[in-house]
């Protein structure tokens, strides 16, 4: 079967654009805009952080135990039925959540919510980009995940929408926005592109090269999901990226309530603080993430920026002006954008992509628990205390201890090279 081809575009292309797109969906109605959900729902409600905090925690737990079931399902059924079923499910979630009432009905809704949302999200659009690029791969992913900090960007006019009517005619509407964009754009969506008579980045693949351990190290090695789990780089990568997560998830919950509270800024103003971030971030993801990560060392990149994750949350936390939230702001759009598409360009630089989904599925076990526990610490702490910096300043103590899983997270020999020694 041919794929319908505009001029000279490669199909990766359209993909990366449909991946855009999804990021920008998942990015302004659910992980940017969380923290105002926060601040209205204390208000109404009087729920504590810590039962706030729970519930993205609780959701980002579902989402690691659905990783590996995830992974599995999208190497061998495609991506594409993967993002229409979750898109489906992710705007439904927001048509139950405009109706909540008590907590038990507002963690239902945004358990469906954070389904729907990792099952048509980052893990399935990774795996057809993974397949599609090889040689423009960080770039690839850098310019899909750019649409994560877009809908960051575009944060202050779903603040406005929720001042100006409502949090449950909001999410109502954000329901069907989803179901109405979201589930056509994951049409477009191709697994491989072998079967459709392309090849990865548009290039007709070199001549093959020798089997044995003196293929270079840019040469594709396909590990098994089972292989990847018995090398020391899996580990730590995963550990490293869950500590990225640690600072990441706690921002998306806490930042506009930690800003409204403690330094008596508005809620508009905070969200303008969420757009700096991420329109810093775009510049760095592309630049890089992307242009760099494609021609430098991608684990040396990724040291650096878990440093100023670290750096960025102990701004945050001892900010008494404008100009160090500002700063926060800078430094964590660039941490978070440089790192962001490394993370799977290096896995699959590692790794293969032959099973790359199945790979990525079972390191979100571990990914995720850094994007439950950064929310939970934060905000059991700061009920406890009357203040989030006790708790960001462990989160930058831990985020620090990620650049170390980095820095050790060399790559693994490849599965050919090993099976000698596992018999000696």
């Amino acid at each position: 079967m041919a794929l319908r081809r505009t001029g000279r575009i490669f199909y990766g292309w359209w993909i990366v654009a449909v991946g855009f797109g999804l990021e920008v969906l998942i990015g302004i109605l659910l992980f940017h805009i969380y923290g105002a959900y926060v601040v209205l729902f204390q208000r109404e409600f009087g729920w504590s952080k810590t039962m706030l905090s729970a519930a993205f925690a609780l959701a980002r737990a579902e989402s690691g135990m659905l990783g590996p079931v995830q992974g599995w399902l999208t190497d061998h059924f495609g991506p594409r039925a993967l993002i229409q079923v979750g898109m489906a499910i992710f705007g439904i979630g927001y048509v139950l959540l405009s109706q909540v009432s008590s907590a038990v009905t507002f963690f239902l809704a945004f358990f469906v919510i954070a389904l729907g949302a990792s099952l048509g999200g980052y893990l399935p659009t990774g795996v057809a980009l993974v397949n599609w690029f090889r040689r423009r791969r960080a770039m690839a992913l850098a310019i899909t995940g750019t649409g994560m900090p877009v809908g960051g960007f575009l944060t202050p006019l779903v603040v406005s929408a929720l001042e100006r009517f409502g949090w449950r005619w909001t999410a109502f509407a954000s329901g069907l926005v989803i179901l109405a964009a979201g589930i056509p754009m994951g049409s477009v969506v191709r697994h491989r592109p072998e079967p459709y008579a392309e090849w990865p980045d548009g290039e007709p693949p070199a001549a093959p090269a020798a089997p044995g351990p003196s293929r270079g190290a840019s040469a594709a090695v396909d590990f098994t999901a089972r292989e990847a789990l018995r090398t020391q780089a899996f580990w730590l990568i995963s550990l490293g990226h869950g500590s990225a997560l640690l600072v990441v998830s706690t921002v998306m919950v806490h930042m506009l309530a930690h800003v409204t509270e403690r330094l008596g800024y508005s809620l508009q103003q905070g969200a303008q603080v969420v757009a700096l971030a991420t329109g810093v971030q775009v510049v760095a993801q592309l630049v890089g993430g992307g242009w760099a990560g494609d021609r430098f060392s991608k684990r040396g990149l990724v040291v650096a920026c878990m440093v100023a994750h670290a750096f960025s949350l102990l701004l945050l936390a001892f900010a008494t002006s404008f100009w160090m939230v500002a700063a926060f702001g800078v430094l964590h759009g660039i941490a978070w954008g440089v790192r962001g598409p490394l993370m799977s360009a290096i896995r699959a630089d590692y790794f293969g992509s032959a099973a790359f989904g199945t790979i990525s599925g079972f390191s979100s076990v571990i990914v995720m628990m850094g994007m439950m526990a950064g929310p939970l610490v934060a905000g059991i702490l700061a009920d406890r205390t009357g203040s989030y910096r006790p708790g960001f300043v462990v989160l930058a103590g831990l985020a620090a201890l990620g650049s170390v899983c980095f820095w050790l997270a060399k790559r693994p020999l490849p599965p050919y090279a090993r099976e000698p020694r596992s018999r000696g």
